[in-house]
């Protein structure tokens, strides 16, 4: 856990990601990712000397099997105030699935930035922490590439001016690897999902992909990380307007 606050730490310095008085939602799904966010911004805030609340929200999207019961008990033990909301995700998802049965990631995925949102709104909230982090970042990148044609990923912070509330993501440096001691060394509670798309998707391909370029080439791995923000040295193509 020690290395990922460090990394948190990073992050809000690099994007001043936390603030006096914030009060941010966290998003959980009950994966290890969210649940290292939620007690690592907990732990965040005591070493940090910041004053400012967090609030755990998991959505409750229809998949079955879905048991949060150890979280919320984590949560309580913790004093963090832990939501679960009701939706029709799933039911809504199931409608839009294709001919093979493929349920659409990216509408599940604008579905449930959604009700954060206007969860996170509710309960007074001006900041969204969610999960997302280096591994993320970089898989969206190459995603973006192949299948976009654009070099984009994610950003550590931005303002959505008509909901008028803040995303955040504190975990942007920490890398998959050290979640996963964090989750076991921290004995974290984590909820598998039961999404029948997990493990399914282009992201997972993209994964696979990366994880065999960083057993050839391990320098890639933070050379990537580094990439994203080295601004200085980008050389692109330019077109006359």
């Amino acid at each position: 856990m020690r290395k990922v606050l460090g990394c948190i730490r990073k992050a809000d310095q690099d994007y001043q990601l936390i603030e006096e008085n914030d009060k941010i939602a966290v998003g959980i799904s009950g994966g290890k990712d969210s649940i290292v966010l939620l007690y690592g911004l907990y732990l965040y805030k005591k070493i940090s000397k910041k004053n400012f609340d967090i609030l755990a929200i998991h959505l409750k999207l229809g998949f079955e099997g879905m048991d949060m019961t150890p979280v919320q008990q984590w949560c309580n033990d913790l004093n963090i105030r832990f939501l679960q909301v009701d939706t029709d995700v799933f039911k809504i998802l199931k409608i839009q699935a294709n001919a093979e049965g493929r349920l659409p990631c990216s509408l599940c995925s604008k579905f449930k930035k959604g009700h954060v949102i206007d969860e996170a709104l509710k309960h007074g909230c001006n900041k969204i922490a969610f999960a997302h982090h280096g591994d993320d970042a970089v898989e969206t990148l190459f995603l973006n590439m192949i299948y976009g044609g654009r070099l984009a990923t994610f950003r550590p912070k931005m303002y959505l001016t008509r909901k008028q509330v803040t995303f955040i993501r504190p975990l942007l440096y920490v890398f998959e690897n050290d979640i996963r001691c964090a989750v076991e060394n921290e004995s974290l509670p984590v909820v598998v999902s039961t999404c029948p798309m997990d493990k399914h998707t282009q992201r997972e391909e993209i994964k696979q992909l990366l994880n065999q370029m960083y057993k050839q080439y391990p320098p890639a791995k933070d050379n990537f990380i580094t990439m994203l923000s080295n601004q200085d040295q980008l050389d692109l193509w330019q077109k006359k307007k």
